[in-house]
């Protein structure tokens, strides 16, 4: 269907959908979600579903607890992955908008080429059948030159392809993770913590439930975000704060240091994300007023950390390990 002439792909594709029928306007059509079983974009669906909107997912495995999660929760869900367009195609026909996401390489699952492949034909589908809006999820580390780390070089590609195409785009650029602090290695399970920054240097953080209440109040205001690309977080924090922070909710000292010289020569990856903190990229540069006026609940560290990330802090205190990532 959507390869048709212009204006009646864009009046099938975008006025008529299969699934909710005929609408005489197309802002609140539904919204196709990539990634749903995943962090970013589970966030996304609940999110969306919450706020009353027509979600759909392309899922790999339908039957995949994620994805009956979301279909009971009212999301339509659509058989697919990447490497069938046609699939996407399919559940993309009608879509008012989509948010698109991909795994990134460190996590070992796909390459930096495949990541960049698959980022450029969402964007391209999405254009080829007149989505309204697209919302990409890139990284705060990106930026107009390359960092020298594939992994946000491959966001800074599809980005530039996103902009060139005809299409009312958003990107959005999230912040490390709330979450990613209570990965192993870090040294929780031994009563301290390290991380990227020195003491008083600061880095911005988001909780990822948070992604999802960002990009929604993006989708119910197109024009108004149309055209930008910044950075979304819920908080900044310096590594004395961590300490603070970690150690009142540990109800002892959890002092921070800075990843040692000697971890940081045997692990280049970890060297090349704390030199891109001291260059500043990876710090972020969100408007934390303007992203709080925008969802006045965003989680900051200390009140996600006492809420819905307490069990997986109590969890990390416990759990040796070694940092995963190596690429």
């Amino acid at each position: 269907m959507c390869r048709l002439p212009a204006r009646l792909q864009r009046y099938i594709c975008v006025t008529f959908n299969d699934d909710e029928g005929f609408a005489m306007t197309n802002s609140t059509g539904p919204i196709l979600v990539f990634g749903a079983t995943g962090q970013q974009g589970g966030s996304v669906a609940r999110a969306l579903l919450e706020a009353g909107r027509a979600v759909r997912i392309l899922a790999r495995n339908p039957a995949a607890p994620a994805a009956e999660a979301l279909r009971t929760a009212g999301a339509k869900v659509f058989q697919g992955d990447f490497e069938d367009p046609a699939s996407i195609r399919r559940a993309m026909q009608g879509a008012d908008g989509v948010f698109s996401v991909q795994t990134s390489s460190p996590g070992g699952e796909i390459t930096d080429a495949q990541e960049i492949a698959w980022g450029i034909l969402v964007a391209d589908l999405a254009a080829e059948c007149g989505v309204r809006h697209l919302v990409y999820s890139s990284g705060a580390a990106v930026g107009d030159r390359p960092t020298g780390m594939g992994h946000f070089d491959s966001k800074m590609q599809i980005e530039a392809h996103i902009r060139a195409l005809p299409i009312a785009a958003t990107i959005v650029r999230p912040t490390v993770f709330m979450e990613m602090l209570m990965m192993p290695g870090f040294g929780l399970d031994e009563g301290r913590f390290s991380f990227f920054m020195t003491p008083d240097q600061s880095m911005e953080f988001i909780a990822v439930e948070d992604i999802g209440k960002l990009v929604s109040a993006v989708f119910a205001d197109r024009e108004r975000f149309v055209g930008q690309t910044f950075d979304i977080a819920g908080d900044r924090a310096t590594g004395r704060d961590l300490e603070r922070v970690f150690s009142a909710t540990a109800g002892r000292p959890i002092p921070y240091a800075r990843f040692s010289d000697e971890v940081l020569a045997a692990n280049p990856f970890l060297q090349k994300l704390t030199a891109l903190q001291d260059q500043g990229s990876l710090a972020g540069s969100a408007d934390l007023d303007a992203l709080r006026a925008l969802v006045p609940d965003l989680l900051s560290f200390e009140s996600w950390l006492a809420g819905s990330g307490n069990p997986q802090f109590v969890a990390a205190l416990k759990a040796s390990g070694n940092w995963a990532y190596s690429q």
